[in-house]
């Protein structure tokens, strides 16, 4: 029920997710008079979806103790519960994204070892693609919470892109030791001195995201959230740039028609649709945040994350590393030497 475009688009884009993935089985969380006409739009949704009645909805200017307190009917409330009941595999949600993290810590839980949870996107780069986390969940971050922030990415980075040994970066505001704020710098010695599964290559600047220089990026959420909105907001500039400079004259026009194959291609990789959806890593769970304002192919990349996150054991990988480098985190030698079949809820 949440999101700007409203029901419509979401069952619209779990329509498309059902034609990419036809095992895939829907519980569709919310008002029950709403969804069922709704759903008949959609025949083939209609056989692998059941609607679960949930009359109350998250508004998206409610804080989160608000959600918790009066949420307990809603839709987002009722598709988590559904992942903790095991009745889910996945739950999707494009509401409020403060009670959605609320809910979510508190009906799954967080992983033994890992002190928050963190917002995970997949960021196009001129290399492929790289994982950028945290992007929003947690405004300030000590060091030892930057060091799970990296075990979650990297065990993000393994179980989606397959990567065996992920190169990982400190978002920093230069690759110099001497520079940026001590949890960041104290953050850099722990990873130094574990024994992770990553190649750890210190700090990154705001510029190596785009330019893929390392396959995770960790940051805290404010920090990470500003460098995701700049990124969308320089995207929508470029698009606008480019599609006014080949309408401002003829020869702009005929030279967008000669390049219609390659503006194709080019707006594409721009839009953001094909790579929505964040994923709450550090739960119990697995829950996936879809922006409040995707239409039904952004919603439907959204289902297409659940799903693969849903097969993997990331979860088991994330608690397995924690474990392996508490001791490196509380020794201050250490960190002194520098050494160093699926089923998806939507609400």
């Amino acid at each position: 029920m949440g999101g700007d475009a409203g029901p419509a688009a979401i069952l619209a884009g779990a329509a498309i997710a059902r034609r990419r993935h036809p095992k895939v089985r829907f519980l569709l969380h919310g008002d029950e008079g709403v969804l069922k006409p709704l759903l008949t739009r959609h025949r083939a949704l209609l056989k692998c979806a059941e609607i679960r009645h949930a009359p109350g909805v998250v508004h998206m200017s409610e804080k989160p103790s608000q959600a918790l307190r009066r949420g307990r009917n809603s839709s987002m409330w009722n598709a988590i519960e559904s992942v903790a009941k095991r009745e889910a595999d996945v739950a999707v949600s494009s509401g409020n994204t403060g009670a959605l993290m609320a809910m979510s810590m508190f009906r799954l839980g967080v992983i033994e070892g890992i002190q928050r949870p963190a917002i995970a996107v997949i960021w196009p780069t001129m290399r492929g693609q790289s994982i950028v986390l945290d992007v929003g969940a947690n405004a300030g971050c000590d060091a030892s919470q930057l060091v799970d922030f990296a075990i979650m990415g990297e065990a993000f980075a393994r179980a989606i892109f397959g990567i065996d040994r992920p190169t990982v970066g400190l978002l920093n505001i230069g690759e110099e030791e001497v520079k940026g704020i001590e949890p960041v710098k104290r953050a850099a010695h722990i990873l130094r001195a574990s024994k992770l599964p990553i190649e750890f290559c210190g700090f990154v600047e705001g510029d190596d995201i785009g330019a893929g220089a390392v396959d995770v990026v960790v940051a805290d959420g404010f920090t990470g959230n500003v460098a995701l909105k700049t990124a969308e907001g320089t995207a929508k500039l470029v698009t606008h740039y480019l599609r006014s400079a080949l309408k401002r004259s003829f020869f702009g026009r005929l030279g967008a028609i000669l390049a219609r194959g390659a503006l194709r291609t080019v707006r594409k990789k721009l839009d953001p649709r094909s790579l929505n959806g964040g994923v709450f890593l550090g739960l119990n769970g697995v829950v996936v945040k879809s922006h409040g304002s995707a239409d039904a192919l952004g919603f439907a990349s959204a289902i297409d994350l659940a799903i693969d996150m849903a097969s993997s054991d990331m979860m088991s990988r994330i608690s397995s590393d924690r474990a392996g480098i508490i001791d490196v985190a509380e020794d201050p030698e250490a960190t002194s030497n520098g050494a160093g079949k699926a089923q998806a809820a939507v609400s």
